[in-house]
């Protein structure tokens, strides 16, 4: 079976459309990358897949093998060169609702600065089949249930410790399909001697919502198919929740706020946190540019030098702690460039409770 070599299963859902399930599922994986494990992206999203995109990887083509597909790589496991200085944030901190930040520390080069070993980061989707991006997919529900299927059979997954599943909106075939293959062909770990129960391969379900009221209504019913279909829940994360202007630092409600977590104590499950809004984020995963912050941005953008300025597509400027340094913007790692994204500080504290729940064999059960 190709999930063998696969350790832990994590499911993204929601119940609702466009409450940013690929934004997290990319965000988790490249956390979960930086903090050392192996990680692998399966997108069932069969009619509008997004991690393609966000990944930087529209090109890629999936690789037939003897028994089935290759995942696309998107980065090796290596080590990355150290940040200079701590990462600045836009302020997104005002909506850090996650756990202190670990104070383990990180191995060091013989120079002495510290060094940033990553694990490995694969991905499969449907859009690597397609002709092209705009190549619609036209399918009735046994082709896509049989989709999905063969999609947790046929990849040859490497040795990884998470595969995140990212998911269409909704309780339909895909998701029938996808819990009823997954907890038939899915068993219990070895424990471990510190884990008072065995941990699970499907380790459970992450809940994505906003935090407006017509959202957080529909993603209620993807935590009553959890309980339904036996597939515990991990936590909710309230995504879209606040927006920190990068000019001046105000923070603005623009959907609302607080709604995934008055839900989540309503289910009894856990609040893994909230998540801003950061444009910058939006221009790392469309344009490849690293998040930049603070006044140097800022007036860039007002002498408009992100609009034609040659020199300005070649490298950037931003300042840290008073000093500056340039950077070459297109040539890096996705997940280098996600460490200067104020939302890395995030998602690393969502992802550090994610592992302590699924590494503990605790999940709010079905």
């Amino acid at each position: 079976m190709s999930l063998d070599k696969v350790r832990h299963i994590v499911l993204i859902l929601s119940g609702k459309g466009g409450v940013g399930k690929s934004s997290v599922t990319t965000q988790l994986a490249l956390s979960l990358s930086l903090s050392g494990h192996s990680v692998g992206i399966l997108d069932i999203d069969l009619t509008g897949p997004s991690i393609p995109r966000l990944l930087g990887l529209e090109d890629a083509k999936i690789t037939q093998a003897p028994g089935g597909w290759l995942p696309v790589q998107v980065h090796p496991s290596q080590t990355l060169p150290p940040i200079p200085d701590a990462p600045i944030t836009n302020g997104a901190e005002a909506v850090h609702n996650v756990e202190e930040t670990s104070t383990r520390p990180l191995p060091t080069n013989q120079n002495g600065t510290v060094a940033h070993p990553i694990g490995a980061l694969y991905a499969i989707s449907l859009a690597f089949l397609l002709p092209s991006r705009s190549s619609a997919v036209v399918w009735r529900g046994p082709k896509k249930t049989a989709m999905v299927r063969q999609f947790l059979t046929d990849v040859l997954w490497p040795p990884i410790d998470y595969l995140l599943i990212d998911t269409p909106p909704g309780t339909s075939d895909e998701h029938i399909s996808l819990a009823e293959t997954l907890l038939q062909q899915t068993a219990p770990l070895v424990p471990s001697p510190n884990s008072p129960s065995p941990p699970m391969k499907l380790a459970g379900a992450v809940i994505v919502t906003t935090p407006q009221a017509i959202a957080v209504s529909d993603v209620r019913k993807e935590l009553s198919f959890c309980r339904k279909v036996g597939i515990g829940v991990l936590g909710v994360v309230e995504n879209m929740s606040g927006y920190v202007c990068e000019c001046c630092g105000e923070e603005t409600n623009l959907f609302g706020k607080g709604g995934g977590e008055v839900m989540a104590r309503e289910f009894g499950v856990k609040f893994l946190g909230r998540v801003a809004v950061d444009g910058q984020w939006g221009a790392l995963v469309e344009e490849g540019k690293r998040p930049r912050y603070g006044k140097v941005a800022v007036e860039a953008d007002k002498n408009g030098n992100d609009n034609g300025d040659e020199q300005d597509e070649i490298e950037w400027r931003h300042e840290r702690n008073g000093s500056d340094h340039v950077d070459k913007r297109d040539d890096a790692l996705l997940v280098d460039k996600y460490r200067d994204c104020s939302l890395h500080a995030i998602f690393e504290g969502i992802t550090r409770q994610l592992v302590n729940i699924v590494e503990g064999g605790h999940t709010n059960g079905p």
